[in-house]
């Protein structure tokens, strides 16, 4: 048996899939503001004469709590008995560890276990989670804040609530293609985090805040031809007017939106989501206040309708932004990352490869969302019940689909992290839980929509009356076919996400296009009227290609972590 006899404890929490963990000794009496240490290992056999002394120097800067690190000590089974180990967990840069108490003791190599595969899968559970609920929360705050502006734009009438629907046609289009691009700032950072390169964050956020403003410039100016876009798409030019009215208003959110996100992205790749879900709470009565005053007119203020609602959406996406600037700059632990360090620095590699792995983030969203803007239309071409029902489900499924989303995004970072690392069996185990969390909570809603199908669609459309009967009979029914759709599509959702971990976007992107509209378009016209099904065959395809894109992701995502596949990572320069 091994035995180990030093003064000062340190057990890195890293590197746990080796046999025992690097034991690290220092002189100091208490284990803070280490700016360097020499690690040393002995072992003497019990039957004899070797001992190997291995030397390696560290360099620590700062002392943020690391819940992921006492998660994995935790796993490790260490416990404080008498003075064997302490149970206080630090964190310094990004080397996680146990500081020992300060006196001698001998600990024997069979009282320090790694932990089980079990244990290391309940601790990864337990890490997307902390990482996921925060996310998911964020994107319902913004979904409470669109659905506050349609209410308020509704009361205007229906001919502007029509025509803030066109203007979300023109706007989304612009807004996904940079969606992308900034999104992509998740992957980079986190595998810089992962491989302990803090100036590769800084650098991977600064390039997705130069796209954002590169790319936002010229979306900018598109809005402002809104009216002329819809006009030559064929809509009426009393709709398109107003359309572009409420465009022209909105324009200038593009770009903070969009530096939201990025940074947003930035802090949940450094495993601290929790400040975006914070100034997005605080923005949702902020942006209520400043749209009805904006609409309606109050505080002196004259009413400017639909410009006016479009202006409060910028106004409240610049004050986010402002905000999480601030955050990211002047508060702990970002700011140690100095986020605004030369920021006018060209970073032409970096960017190429934000692109890269952006742009097809961007084409798989298109193509997604394409298939149900075009299932919509072939909704009309059925009858208005059809149209309704349709709608109401598929808020339904928004609404359900933003916890998988949240999740997706924890799983892009977990797997981003375990890439920087080097360490290929936690990015298979990382990916895997991401996606199986994503399939037990909509297995679950699942259960629960089936349930509720009768009384969902009264959320919507009040009581039940004969003018509704059909439309409520119609969404019932397509809630219940929605039972595959919901798990395929949080299935899909969170192998996404974990891909992206991987920086894999471009073969994702190409199943989305056989996926969605080989599979899924083609399904819904033939189904829908060839074989008569009409609303139902709708959705029977739109299941199908959600499923079969579900299914090649997963394939994707398995075969690459079979082999050990790891992305490279950008060293810092």
């Amino acid at each position: 048996m091994i035995a180990l006899s030093i003064k000062t404890l340190l057990l890195t929490a890293y590197g746990l899939d080796g046999a025992l963990p690097a034991i690290v000794a220092t002189p100091a009496f208490g284990v803070l503001f280490i700016s360097r240490v020499t690690a040393v290992l002995v072992a003497t056999q019990a039957t004899g004469s070797s001992a190997l002394q291995v030397h390696t120097r560290y360099r620590f800067t700062s002392t943020t709590p690391d819940p992921e690190g006492r998660a994995r000590c935790v796993s490790l089974g260490l416990q404080c008995h008498g003075n064997t180990l302490g149970a206080s967990c630090f964190h310094f840069g990004q080397l996680s560890y146990v500081a020992a108490m300060t006196v001698t003791k001998t600990i024997r190599a069979g009282e320090v276990t790694a932990p089980t595969v079990a244990g290391r899968w309940r601790v990864e559970l337990a890490l997307t989670i902390r990482l996921a609920v925060p996310m998911a929360l964020t994107q319902f705050g913004q979904i409470v804040m669109m659905t506050t502006d349609l209410v308020l734009i509704g009361r205007l009438g229906d001919a502007a609530l029509a025509a803030a629907a066109l203007a979300h046609t023109v706007l989304f289009a612009a807004f996904t293609l940079g969606m992308g691009l900034v999104s992509a700032v998740a992957p980079l950072a986190s595998q810089a985090y992962g491989a302990r390169q803090p100036r590769m964050v800084r650098r991977a956020l600064r390039v997705g805040l130069w796209a954002a403003v590169i790319l936002g410039v010229p979306m900018t100016l598109v809005q402002f031809r809104g009216e002329d876009i819809l006009v030559a798409l064929g809509q009426l030019p009393q709709a398109a007017a107003l359309a572009g009215r409420y465009l022209t208003g909105m324009a200038g959110a593009i770009i903070p939106a969009w530096a939201f996100i990025a940074l947003r992205n930035f802090m949940g790749a450094v495993d601290r989501p929790a400040p975006a879900l914070w100034i997005t709470l605080t923005a949702i009565p902020i942006n209520a206040v400043v749209a009805y005053t904006l609409i309606y007119g109050a505080f002196g203020l004259p009413a400017f309708d639909l410009r006016g609602a479009g202006l409060a959406t910028t106004l409240v996406d610049v004050g986010m932004c402002a905000a999480a600037v601030w955050v990211a700059y002047a508060r702990r632990p970002f700011k140690k990352y100095r986020v605004l360090g030369r920021l006018w620095r060209p970073d032409w590699r970096l960017f190429v490869k934000l692109v890269v792995v952006g742009l097809p983030i961007s084409g798989a969203l298109l193509l997604e969302y394409g298939l149900f803007a075009a299932a919509a239309l072939l909704m009309g071409r059925i009858s208005t019940s059809a149209v309704a029902a349709h709608q109401i489900a598929l808020q339904t499924a928004a609404l359900l689909y933003m916890v998988p989303f949240g999740i997706a995004l924890a799983g892009t970072v977990r797997v981003g992290h375990a890439a920087g690392r080097r360490d290929s069996l936690a990015t298979r185990r990382a990916g895997f839980v991401a996606i199986g969390l994503a399939v037990a909570f909509m297995g679950l809603m699942t259960v629960i929509v089936g349930a509720a199908r009768q009384v969902i669609p009264l959320l919507f459309l009040g009581t039940n009356t004969p003018q509704s009967a059909d439309t409520i009979a119609l969404a019932a029914t397509l809630l219940a076919l929605g039972a595959t759709f919901f798990i395929s599509d949080g299935l899909q959702t969170a192998a996404g996400g974990a891909l992206r971990g991987l920086n894999d976007t471009g073969v994702p992107m190409l199943f989305s296009a056989l996926s969605f509209w080989g599979v899924g378009f083609v399904s819904c016209v033939w189904l829908a009227f060839p074989m008569g099904l009409g609303a139902i065959g709708v959705w029977i395809g739109l299941s199908l290609g959600t499923a079969v894109y579900a299914g090649l992701l997963m394939w994707r995502f398995h075969a690459l972590t079979a082999r050990h596949y790891l992305p490279a990572v950008s060293a810092a320069t």
